[in-house]
């Protein structure tokens, strides 16, 4: 999404009509759009800015929509790809989900479908990121906890009182609630529930690491 809320997509097709064509529906829509005749310039686009997402035709001049899915995978290119095609096999569908394609679509495609499946893409494409994003930060967050600080965290998230929890470590009731707070202010958590919800699972690849 670019600074003005605008999705932004890549539209990669040698054929001006359909080019134009896809231009007045998506842009109707509120995507920004780029657009590129062949997968090498295309491949210029992506190494240029940030684009949301990618609508590719399969049958191009040179280089295939198919070897452009190859590439991106090969790249590590995450951007939702889908594959328009008139000449579409059940062998070159299987190829374009097996590179990664999010969607496989024949000309002439209705406009509805079209964006029925962009719009699900993207918006598929911004989860899959935010959760990712979060996944990232609970691990930094839990980087900042000592060793016994995740000790206490461990037994918090099996649900053992403060008491339990001094008795399983041989510490004080005291010590287990200041350790709780610091678990709160590192981990950035208001409850238990937020606190299991977010980190539960990083405790457990913890503890069979």
């Amino acid at each position: 999404m670019n600074r003005n809320g605008r999705f932004s997509l890549l539209v990669v097709d040698d054929e001006p009509r359909i080019l134009s064509a896809l231009q007045r529906s998506l842009r109707r829509e509120g995507y920004e759009l780029l657009t590129s005749e062949t997968v090498e310039e295309a491949l210029r686009v992506l190494d240029s800015r940030p684009i949301d997402a990618i609508l590719s035709d399969q049958r191009m001049p040179g280089t295939s929509g198919l070897t452009l899915l190859d590439q991106l995978l090969a790249q590590g290119v995450d951007q939702p790809v889908i594959m328009l095609t008139g000449h579409g096999t059940v062998e070159m569908c299987r190829r374009a989900f097996k590179a990664g394609a999010a969607e496989f679509l024949e000309k002439p495609v209705d406009d509805d479908r079209l964006l029925e499946a962009l719009h699900e893409c993207v918006r598929r494409h911004v989860r899959t990121r935010e959760r990712l994003a979060a996944d990232r930060e609970a691990r930094e967050r839990y980087s900042r906890l000592s060793e016994r600080e995740r000790e206490v965290l461990s037994l918090v998230i099996e649900g053992l009182t403060a008491k339990q929890i001094a008795r399983a470590l041989g510490v004080s009731p005291r010590t287990v609630e200041t350790h709780r707070a610091n678990l709160g202010a590192k981990l950035e958590t208001d409850s238990l529930a937020q606190l299991i919800r977010r980190f539960a699972l990083l405790v457990e690849e913890a503890g069979t690491a």
